[in-house]
């Protein structure tokens, strides 16, 4: 990177920066922060803390919804031969994104991420990453717009083959369950046969948890919507299951482990592959 460009960037990330809200906390900044990572400001961590002194274990299921992503795209991309990711509210980069997890297994894979947070843009240099036989895109649209995030797409993914539709940790964002399922919906009409919806998320199976995003959503942040498990389910209707269905992250296909089976996680999700 010559020094020109380098005065560009920094010129971006300074303009971008100023338009982050940095005295309310953002879901985005605070998984950061539960993962270790360093994007992210007082408020975060502060909203962090608070959260983990109610429900301790959201640090263990972020790092738990962290590694079923890795062992989902792995399958996808080993045994099912897909070769093109929409990762819809991804977040900001740590390690282990889904084109790392994809084109190291097949290095022509082709990611397009979506996500509306300027912080996330400020870092999409390092998210654009790819391996020199793939690709990887980000775009800025808001999960509310669900036609506007296919049309972007169309733009870098071939919608005459498969398509992974990756939805992680972000539904609960959609508190109305009518809508949300309409987002999910409107997002998998136009792909292809053959093409898969990856979704997990956060459950109601726990009064500490509940009681944690009561706290977070009182903060005047952005709510988030704890759902049961048969209600993330119902994302998945009309869609093939693959084994073992939608279930607690830790069950869904575990790696070998001399511990045993894993505990089961406040936090379900699956596989789902369109006819």
């Amino acid at each position: 990177m010559g020094s020109d460009e380098r005065d560009f960037f920094a010129s971006a990330e300074k303009d971008l920066m100023a338009g982050i809200d940095t005295s309310v906390p953002h879901s985005a900044r605070i998984w950061n922060y539960w993962l270790g990572g360093k994007d992210n400001f007082q408020v975060d961590q502060e909203a962090g803390d608070a959260y983990t002194a109610v429900f301790p274990g959201i640090v263990e299921l972020a790092r738990i919804s962290r590694e079923f992503l890795g062992r989902a795209v792995r399958h996808l991309t080993a045994e099912e031969g897909v070769r093109q990711f929409l990762d819809v509210g991804t977040g900001l980069p740590t390690e282990e994104n889904t084109h790392q997890v994809a084109q190291r297994i097949a290095p022509d894979s082709r990611i397009v991420y979506v996500d509306n947070d300027p912080l996330v843009l400020v870092h999409a240099r390092a998210l654009l990453s790819s391996h020199p036989e793939g690709a990887t895109h980000y775009v800025e649209a808001d999960l509310h717009e669900p036609e506007k995030i296919i049309g972007l797409a169309r733009e870098h993914l071939d919608f005459d083959e498969p398509v992974a539709l990756m939805l992680m940790g972000i539904m609960g964002h959609v508190t109305d369950d009518d809508e949300a399922l309409s987002i999910v919906r409107r997002l998998l009409a136009p792909l292809p046969s053959g093409s898969y919806l990856v979704l997990e998320d956060g459950t109601d199976t726990d009064a500490a948890f509940l009681e944690a995003q009561k706290g977070y959503d009182d903060t005047g942040a952005v709510p988030y919507r704890l759902r049961s498990p048969a209600q993330i389910a119902r994302f998945f209707e009309g869609l093939e299951p693959l084994d073992p269905g939608v279930v607690s992250l830790p069950l869904w296909r575990p790696d070998p482990s001399p511990l045993g089976p894993p505990a089961e996680a406040h936090a379900y999700g699956g596989i789902g592959r369109k006819p």
